[in-house]
């Protein structure tokens, strides 16, 4: 059985699309841990930014800062989740 501590992330996920062609990609190697906090971090900035967003009038940088950061976190989560549903990856 793998220990969850020892999974590291892929890579295979790209975000931050321009018509098919990704421009980023999340990086392979990370700890599935510090990769989770970091996305928690990412939404919880994302969160603060929609906010803002939703109560201060021409504040569509803040909308856009919070879209940037959310599709982020989704490339970070959905990368963690790929190498959490590998066959290979049984874990304890």
């Amino acid at each position: 059985m793998i220990n969850p501590k020892d999974l590291k992330t892929i890579g295979y996920t790209a975000f931050s699309y321009h018509g098919n062609q990704a421009l980023f990609r999340i990086s392979r190697g990370v700890p599935i841990i510090q990769a989770l906090h970091h996305a928690s971090d990412l939404l919880h900035i994302s969160k603060l930014l929609a906010s803002d967003a939703a109560m201060v009038r021409d504040s569509d940088r803040h909308a856009w800062a919070s879209h940037f950061l959310q599709d982020m976190s989704k490339a970070i989560i959905d990368d963690v989740a790929k190498v959490l549903d590998a066959p290979c990856n049984n874990v304890t």
